[in-house]
């Protein structure tokens, strides 16, 4: 057998690895170009991580998993959580023999969400698999209320996948500031991380930012004052990853107006876009920052129900290389749904952004981060509705799209509902949403794009405790849910010897 049939093998083993189905045939040798298009498949496995939720004794956690029902896959698979401490715990007694501990939440049945809920501050980070048909676009969301406190109100974060780089614009290490960078490491081996942090003068000198290492199967959440003495009201974590992969999020506390947690920015870009920014937002910041060599000049528009407009007097964002920008915008949506829009002047150097956003005044503010995010592309679901104060925003930046949003059954009992939007380009809508009749408990929503162009989406889960309006903004990027697997026609015999 020669070297391009082993070569060939080799990616079929691995993209089956992914996918769990591959078909290979070797190229077409006359001259004539044969390659079918490539086909889509459900991935197999998927692994989400899921960072500590609160240090506060009156945290009370809902997680709430679901995956849609989606077409060729098996009959078999599985979905569970497990905390970070009990998986390397299991596996030692997996070696010897011994029974693992009960998982913290098990999936039943994909299509209808599973809940679980835990109250304090000693919850752990955790790690969660699904498998076979459990697995294509599978969704955990973290959804805390703190009633009291530094960072009191309500909390969300999307279980996110590890990765080996983190991008986190919005960060602060302000007197009335308390954030935490959470990483939490899968793996049966150390990671060491890079934290880097840049001001508005440029790269922030650190004292321990470098280096650290995260065991096997384990999280740490590292207080960014304690790597610097300086203080700055906005800021842009890097997290990097030298040897291994970890989850990585943001917990942003504040004393006076409540936190939440800071996603990553999607990969640094010319053209970004900040989906669901609330209607009734009473202040809205944007922090960005240019990692590379060169400056960056945005265009900034703000993507309203009747189209694209300036924000007045803010038109344009100058950022300069290796230095956070920020700029407060105000009541920019004035009481109508909203995303922001940036992109180049010209030739603009990439960039990575994150809007804090404000709600309420007074002693009864609470805040939100929407990161930048890429788009829904095939599929995204938002996890842990419920009847009342969802709000899902969906914006068309570049051309009119058709959108079908699936409300799922609830948790508890209901009827799968559906219904289908236009989304005019330059616009953002906040969409009625399609309930489940007979709803018990909580619902997802999956978010599919019919027809036109990109669109981008985000979900704000709002509830009100004695008079403070408590919020938290998902976006909902591409579930990843399918592979590409390429076909050709001739068989893989004609090229052995």
């Amino acid at each position: 057998m020669n070297r391009t049939t082993v070569s060939l093998i080799a990616c079929a083993t691995a993209l089956a690895a992914v996918t769990g189905f591959a078909s290979l045939s070797a190229p077409d040798t006359s001259g004539t170009d044969t390659a079918k298009a490539a086909a889509e498949l459900p991935v197999e496995r998927t692994s989400l991580l899921c960072p500590s939720p609160s240090l506060s004794d009156i945290a009370d956690t809902s997680y709430t998993s679901f995956t849609p029902v989606t077409k060729g896959t098996g009959s078999d698979g599985k979905a569970e959580l497990v905390s970070a401490a009990q998986e390397s715990e299991d596996s030692d007694k997996k070696a010897d023999g011994k029974k693992a501990a009960k998982p913290v939440l098990t999936a039943k049945e994909p299509g209808t969400p599973d809940t679980e809920d835990t109250s304090g501050g000693d919850s752990p980070a955790l790690i969660g698999t699904a498998e076979g048909r459990f697995a294509p676009g599978w969704t955990v969301q973290e959804t805390t209320e703190v009633a009291a406190g530094t960072g009191r109100g309500l909390q969300g974060v999307n279980c996110s996948a590890a990765d080996t780089e983190f991008w986190f614009p919005g960060a602060s290490t302000a007197a009335d500031r308390t954030d935490y960078v959470h990483l939490t490491n899968p793996d049966d081996s150390a990671a060491v991380v890079d934290i880097e942090l840049y001001g508005k003068d440029g790269a922030v000198a650190t004292t321990a930012g470098e280096d650290i290492t995260i065991p096997p199967r384990s999280s740490e959440p590292i207080l960014l004052s304690t790597l610097t003495a300086e203080k700055q009201t906005n800021l842009t974590v890097h997290v990097n990853v030298r040897s291994g992969r970890v989850g990585a999020a943001v917990q942003a506390l504040d004393d006076k107006i409540g936190g939440d947690w800071l996603a990553a920015s999607t990969d640094p870009a010319g053209s970004l876009v900040l989906p669901g920014i609330p209607k009734d937002a009473t202040a809205v910041r944007l922090v960005a920052f240019a990692p590379g060599d060169a400056d960056a000049d945005l265009k900034v528009r703000l993507a309203s129900p009747s189209g694209s407009i300036t924000p007045a007097g803010s038109e344009t964002l100058h950022v300069k290389a290796g230095m956070t920008t920020a700029v407060d915008l105000g009541a920019v949506t004035r009481g109508e749904a909203g995303s922001l829009v940036l992109t180049p002047t010209g030739d603009s150097a990439p960039v990575v952004a994150a809007l804090r956003v404000t709600r309420g005044k007074g002693d009864k503010q609470e805040t939100a981060f929407i990161p930048a995010t890429r788009p829904v592309g095939t599929r995204a679901t938002a996890a842990d509705n419920s009847a009342k104060g969802t709000t899902l925003s969906l914006v068309a930046p570049s051309g009119t799209a058709q959108v079908k949003v699936t409300a799922s059954a609830g948790s508890d009992g209901g009827t799968v509902a559906s219904k289908t939007y236009t989304i005019k380009g330059g616009t953002t809508q906040d969409v009625e949403l399609p309930e489940p009749s007979g709803l018990k408990g909580t619902y997802a929503l999956t978010v599919e794009p019919v027809s036109g162009g990109p669109v981008y989406a985000a979900r704000t889960l709002a509830a009100t405790e004695d008079g403070i309006p408590g919020f938290t903004v998902q976006t909902l990027p591409d579930d990843r849910g399918m592979v590409a697997v390429p076909e050709a026609d001739e068989d893989l015999s004609v090229l052995q010897k």
